[in-house]
């Protein structure tokens, strides 16, 4: 029996922008081959992203690449959103993933399908070519309890969890086992425990189970956890609860 390795977190490398773009292109690789073996019953499906079909994770996936596509179209979005959050006192991400939703719902699956695959090449090609000095740039997520951000840990990190974790709503949407595998899920899944031990500041030690787990620690002492990864990220994400560090949030 081969004994898992225990990483101290501080040893878990940060994602750079070639690693992060290398795993985002393998993640929406995955995404888009799900997305072409749905039928359209699975598109009907309820997820556990409140009120989403299986088909509006995807139009707010598509948004969410013809915004990384083209500056314009994020200007337009972004513009959009905050002013509809400003009348309905909405947080301004929750009004710009209804607007994405909302603007691709006309589509026939098979169109939706094709505009997936013909926007994320563009995505990756505009998150790409964010140069050093734009990625260091500032940037407040206008979340709750959320501190400032940089554009990379935008480019690099969040908006490459973002449909990995989709690609699980999905998933268990339809009854499908996902495909994980140590090298791209369990690099994301390392990133995600770093970015949690950062966020509570805390000793702990954390076995996550499955293809894409590993053995985390934190410290001496501390919390002592054991969970499935997936539902790990599920928990941090909001999607469920857990207690004590569990409750802390990573953004996804």
């Amino acid at each position: 029996m081969t004994t898992m390795v225990v990483v101290p977190v501080e040893e878990i490398p940060p994602l750079d922008h070639d690693e992060a773009m290398a795993l985002a292109a393998a993640e929406y690789a995955r995404l888009l081959a799900l997305a072409d073996e749905l039928s359209p019953d699975d598109l009907l499906r309820p997820t556990d992203c409140t009120a989403w079909s299986v088909r509006d994770v995807l139009g707010h996936l598509l948004g969410m690449a013809e915004m990384q596509a083209d500056p314009a179209e994020q200007r337009r979005q972004v513009g959009t959103a905050t002013e509809r959050a400003r009348e309905s006192g909405e947080l301004w991400l929750t009004e710009m993933t209804a607007l994405q939703v909302r603007e691709h719902t006309h589509l026939t699956a098979a169109e939706l399908r094709a505009a997936l695959h013909e926007t994320v090449p563009r995505a990756l090609a505009g998150r790409r070519a964010l140069s050093a000095e734009g990625r260091a740039e500032p940037y407040d997520p206008q979340l709750p309890g959320e501190p400032m951000w940089t554009l990379g840990y935008l480019i690099d990190v969040v908006l490459t969890r973002d449909p990995w974790l989709h690609r699980i709503d999905i998933c268990r949407a339809v009854g499908r086992r996902m495909f994980l595998v140590s090298g791209h899920d369990g690099r994301i899944i390392a990133d995600v425990v770093a970015d949690w031990a950062g966020r509570h500041g805390r000793p702990f030690a954390l076995e996550l189970t499955g293809p894409a787990g590993g053995r985390f620690r934190a410290g001496h002492g501390g919390a002592d956890l054991r969970m499935d990864a997936v539902e790990f990220c599920r928990t941090l994400s909001g999607r469920a609860t857990g207690p004590g560090l569990l409750q802390t949030p990573v953004p996804f």
